[in-house]
């Protein structure tokens, strides 16, 4: 399980950008930045709602450790930190790679029901 500041940092890995340019997104100094990523303090409210208005960070996951997608309305499904990561890039992606993942998906699962 990931620490809130090593979750806080993945986030901003993950959006390739530096602790300046992260800092001034979600309203802290760098050196604030860098000492919620190395865990010395807990961020504020503030900055857990900058977080998740900038950066559409699920907030189950960064307090609680737990990722839940609404699944037929009554069930909800855990994923883990890869699935998560190939999720979040794959929002990234315009329509026509999406389809094209997509695709790649299925060639993969077909592979396997064909075993």
């Amino acid at each position: 399980m990931k620490s809130l500041g090593e979750k806080i940092k993945s986030i901003r890995k993950l959006n390739m950008l530096n602790q300046t340019d992260f800092s001034s997104t979600i309203g802290v100094s760098q050196g604030t930045l860098s000492e919620l990523e190395k865990d010395k303090y807990k961020p504020s409210l503030e900055t857990i709602i900058a977080l998740k208005l900038n950066f559409d960070v699920d907030l189950d996951w960064l307090l609680l450790d737990e990722v839940a997608i609404p699944y037929s309305g009554i069930f909800h499904v855990k994923i883990d930190d890869l699935e998560s990561k190939l999720i979040s890039g794959f929002r990234k992606l315009d329509f026509a790679d999406k389809e094209e993942i997509g695709e790649i998906v299925n060639l993969k699962l077909k592979r396997y029901r064909d075993k």
